[in-house]
């Protein structure tokens, strides 16, 4: 099968198509009984070349910090050992973590009456962790549900107390497609706490407008802390950290490998925490021991250390967010004007992050799928609950991935559409 010119940068001198071994990752077709000598073929061919990951979690993580990463695998530092073989209270790896914190609130602009923790379990932790520590003292917590995550968060949430949902933002199909504005909203004033998602990975749908406060039944009582799940969107623009009580989410898209969760808290919301939350997950207890009250995911923190000096060195989120708003705006132009490719979410919706689409004949989702993964281009299928197709385009899509995409698209079209 054809998938038309390679770009130059996707060739290699070797074979300017991945491995046809590169569909079984993908979970195109079983996994081949390779023979040692095929194996060696396949090894060889990843290891001169990599693909496009559009994977959207966990998620490409940027070439020169695997590369780093590598060289300093077997002697960290002249130590003669990985960093994940020493102590994590060493005097080497603590300077690990405080460099990585202090890099973050470099970042992000972090005010010091704010906690930076270091944490395990992922977002779906946090969806039990957050209530276990916030929702004292009205034992309920208002909702906006905008998409499959939020969902899951408020029904995590709702083990522990009583769930307040100030809008349901599905459609007359059970789709999200956009977010219910502010001035529908229901908000209970006896919640402990407003808890949002910024960004659905799921539905490709965002949400970044300023929350009114007040006192109408539509806005945020000035004294409620509003909590955010930033997992897929932190780090990919600048954020204005004092408009939330308390950011997390899981490092797994911009931050680093799967294992590490992040929790950026004011410190007036610590001490809070429900008498039967165990002791690692007490936001105050992780607080005091600087993250290092349980052992932590140390390689993921080492690595995480890596993606926010290499961000750094970017120019720092103001650079990467156009980078990032150049990405998505040329692959949803590429959607908008073709007659195959479909994207469902209200343009002030869309997310940066994760570019949803369909094929407006579904019976080519497997030839789009297979041909996109020869040509270079992983793991571009949507999530099973939407089906489609999915984009995710985090900090470490490099501009040219999608480019390759937006051609790969546009050649496809033209000999299926």
């Amino acid at each position: 099968m054809s998938a038309g010119p390679a770009r130059p940068d996707l060739q290699t001198a070797a074979d300017p198509r991945p491995a046809a071994g590169l569909q079984s990752l993908a979970g195109l077709e079983p996994s081949a009984n390779l023979q040692p000598a095929a194996d060696r073929r396949l090894a060889d061919a990843r290891a001169q070349r990599r693909v496009f990951n559009f994977s959207p979690g966990p998620a490409a993580l940027p070439t020169e910090v695997l590369e780093r990463a590598a060289g300093e695998m077997l002697d960290w530092r002249g130590l003669g050992v990985s960093v994940m073989e020493i102590s994590h209270r060493s005097k080497a790896f603590i300077a690990v973590a405080e460099q990585a914190e202090a890099d973050l609130r470099s970042l992000l602009r972090v005010p010091q009456h704010y906690k930076v923790l270091f944490m395990q379990g992922g977002a779906i932790g946090q969806n039990a962790i957050v209530p276990l520590n916030l929702m004292a003292p009205f034992q309920r917590a208002s909702y906006l549900i905008s998409g499959q995550w939020s969902a899951r968060s408020a029904k995590e949430a709702a083990r522990y107390g009583e769930v307040a949902v100030v809008a349901d933002s599905r459609d007359a199909q059970g789709s999200f497609r956009g977010v219910t504005p502010q001035s529908q909203w229901r908000v209970n004033p006896q919640s402990s706490y407003l808890h949002l998602c910024l960004n659905e990975t799921i539905d490709g749908v965002a949400f970044d407008a300023p929350i009114e406060r007040g006192s109408a039944s539509h806005q945020v009582p000035p004294e409620m802390p509003v909590v955010a799940d930033v997992s897929s969107t932190l780090l990919s623009e600048p954020l204005e950290v004092e408009r939330f009580g308390l950011l997390y989410g899981g490092a797994q898209k911009n931050i680093g490998p799967a294992g590490l969760s992040f929790v950026i808290v004011r410190e007036d919301l610590l001490g809070k925490a429900h008498r039967h939350c165990p002791s690692a997950f007490d936001y105050q207890t992780v607080s005091e021991h600087a993250s290092m009250y349980n052992t932590p995911p140390t390689f993921a923190i080492y690595l995480a250390g890596l993606v926010f000096d290499w961000l750094l060195r970017q120019g720092g989120l103001a650079a990467i967010a156009e980078v990032n708003r150049a990405k998505a705006a040329l692959l949803y132009h590429a959607i908008d004007n073709s007659s195959l490719y479909l994207n469902r979410v209200e343009p002030a919706y869309r997310s940066r992050m994760n570019v949803v689409f369909f094929l407006r004949n579904a019976s080519l989702d497997e030839a789009f799928l297979a041909e996109s993964l020869d040509a270079g281009l992983f793991a571009l299928k949507g999530h099973r609950v939407v089906g489609g197709m999915r984009a995710s385009i985090y900090n470490a899509m490099p501009l040219a991935g999608v480019h390759a995409l937006v051609d790969f698209m546009r050649d496809f079209e033209r000999r299926h559409g």
